[in-house]
């Protein structure tokens, strides 16, 4: 039994458990098996910083020079803006059919304190690190990866024996940390089952049951994006068949549907982009931690499923002008959102602003938003991968061509 089946058997015993068990054994279940879900997830946090940092150093360097660093990067992020203001289009398209929200009549009864979105010009700020240590103590992913991709840039302006040393060195760091994930990945149906089962046995199907239109207006966006987009990338540009793509993207999907943290996921996406899609290691290094970071496409359906359903359950008829809006906001956006649980919240409440939507709407989607961000993390991921494999094959095509 591979990995990738443990998972889901983990995953629907929580849901079976989780439901059987309900609310009396809630205490029981925080006490003494949330927190080994809690230890899984410390476990893979523990790995991020090393490997995006490891990771993107031996990308940039791998790379050989600036030019193609410059080709590569420009590429990676035009193709996660574009699929990002698709994802926000479908999301719309599916909540315009389905309707959710419209004649529910319901108001907010909860205030949901939610961190303010950041304008572009303190994402570009913070971008770049005053102390890159501090950002890595913090996990601040975005002025990480700025950190390591000047530590590339720098190895390859040396050049030489000392940068062969440096190279070295950030490589065997590389592969250590992907040992380790190796181990963490090992206990992954535990920690699976422990993550999930407070959540079932907390909410049980009251969470799921007063908002399922939503659950699954996101069920259906996630998966029309997946199978076209990302099919139509993995066939026709990233040389892969949809169901080879899928099955090699299997294990770090439930991983994401898990956990809701892209970060969280990007060691296992690593690992299997590379060893089950066969993307280079340095198109893998370099775009993996970059999507991480900036493509958000299953927030992006989330965005126009819950403007629209805000908008319904207020009696607001969205404008065309607004629905523009909603997508241009919602892809520059997506920039800069962390990839954690719950950073979904903070680039809706930025779109609900920008086109005049009540933010106490924030409240009817805040109860079942761990719920939402399972589908949406697990599309993020994919997407990431989907975009680095098109990477490889259009770096091979443009190797070839230059022979």
């Amino acid at each position: 039994m591979n990995l990738s089946v443990k998972i889901f058997i983990a995953l629907v015993l929580s849901v079976i458990v989780g439901l059987l068990a309900g609310a009396p054994a809630v205490p029981f279940i925080k006490w003494w098996i949330a927190p080994i879900g809690t230890i899984f997830i410390n476990l893979i946090k523990m790995m991020i910083v090393p490997v995006v940092f490891t990771s993107l150093i031996v990308g940039v360097t791998s790379l050989g020079d600036t030019k193609k660093l410059g080709r590569i990067g420009i590429k990676t992020i035009g193709l996660y803006l574009v699929t990002t203001a698709i994802a926000i289009l479908i999301g719309f398209a599916v909540a315009g059919v389905i309707h959710p929200g419209l004649g529910l009549n319901m108001t907010a009864t909860s205030e949901v304190n939610v961190k303010q979105a950041p304008s572009i010009m303190q994402v570009l700020v913070a971008m770049v690190p005053a102390n890159p240590v501090a950002s890595m103590a913090k996990s601040d992913i975005l002025p990480t990866i700025v950190f390591a991709l000047f530590i590339g840039v720098g190895i390859i302006q040396v050049g030489g024996s000392r940068a062969k040393t440096l190279i070295g060195f950030f490589d065997a760091a590389a592969e250590v940390c992907y040992k380790v994930i190796g181990m963490i990945m090992a206990i992954s149906p535990i920690g699976v089952f422990c993550l999930l089962l407070p959540v079932v046995a907390e909410n049980g199907p009251s969470v799921l049951l007063p908002l399922l239109a939503v659950i699954a207006c996101m069920a259906v966006g996630c998966t029309i994006h997946a199978v076209g987009v990302y099919s139509t990338l993995a066939r026709i540009w990233g040389g892969h068949s949809p169901i080879a793509f899928f099955k090699g993207m299997s294990e770090a999907m439930l991983i994401a549907f898990s956990t809701c943290s892209s970060s969280g996921t990007l060691p296992v996406n690593l690992k299997n982009t590379q060893e089950k899609l066969g993307v280079s290691r340095e198109v893998a290094s370099f775009v993996l931690p970059l999507g991480a970071t900036v493509n958000m496409d299953g927030t992006a359906v989330y965005m126009g499923i819950c403007s629209l359903f805000i908008a319904n359950v207020f009696g607001i008829d969205l404008t065309v002008g607004q629905m523009g809006m909603i997508v241009l906001t919602g892809t520059l956006a997506s920039i800069g959102t962390a990839g954690v649980p719950g950073a979904g919240l903070i680039m809706l409440a930025m779109v609900l602003e920008s086109v005049g939507l009540p933010l106490e709407g924030l409240g009817l989607v805040a109860g079942i938003d761990r719920i939402l961000d399972m589908f949406r993390t697990c599309l993020n991921i994919t997407g990431d991968a989907a975009v680095a494999c098109v990477i490889n094959e259009t770096e091979k095509k443009y190797a070839a061509h230059a022979q």
